[in-house]
């Protein structure tokens, strides 16, 4: 382990994990309002994580600025009449952040799946019900697949985002296997349907 993270949990503040995310968001180097940060999480963490809201985000920019690992400042808009605040991670932050996601426990990822929930209580609902709730669930994945594919390719070759973009291919893989998951699912509940005696 390198000098600069041995050691790191101890010194490093209990940010939560929008902190982190933020401040992860503000470690590619460019200056960004809050309304940037939101567009960058949507289009990236919330694909495969989550996006944090408005009222989040700006309260972990606060945050951030009052541990020292951000700072701020007003610009003039090219349009429009109000100035804007834009943020920029310091060096203390970026040596933070990196000490971050080389030591901090990884937290496995919690599975909270809607519509296997309802299937699991397929025995309350007509057959007809469930092949709705797939369907529906199956065109969730899909959008969702296009989206990330989108993404991919408005990440362009800029060699800063090459490590998002792996997670965006992630998603867009992910998302796929849902979908297909669903299509499986739906041949399933068919064929439990022939299997069960007629009433």
């Amino acid at each position: 382990m390198d000098e600069t993270t041995e050691g790191a949990p101890e010194a490093l503040p209990g940010l939560p994990a929008t902190g982190w995310a933020v401040l992860g968001l503000l470690s590619f180097g460019r200056e960004l309002s809050g309304y940037d940060l939101k567009k960058w999480s949507d289009r990236s963490l919330g694909l495969f994580y989550w996006s944090p809201s408005f009222s989040q985000i700006y309260a972990e920019l606060k945050r951030l600025e009052k541990t020292g690992y951000a700072t701020s400042r007003l610009v003039a808009p090219e349009a429009g009449t109000r100035d804007k605040r834009v943020y920029r991670i310091t060096d203390e932050g970026l040596a933070a952040v990196t000490a971050w996601a080389h030591t901090a426990p990884l937290d496995p990822p919690v599975l909270k799946h809607g519509p296997m929930l309802r299937l699991w209580l397929g025995h309350l609902l007509a057959p007809d019900r469930m092949r709705e709730i797939l369907t529906g669930h199956r065109e969730y994945a899909e959008s969702m697949r296009l989206r990330a594919e989108a993404d991919v390719v408005d990440s362009g070759a800029d060699e800063a985002w090459a490590y998002p973009r792996l997670t965006l291919t992630w998603a867009e893989r992910y998302y796929a296997a849902e979908r297909d998951l669903a299509d499986a699912m739906l041949v399933d509940i068919e064929e439990l349907e022939k299997e069960r005696p007629c009433p």
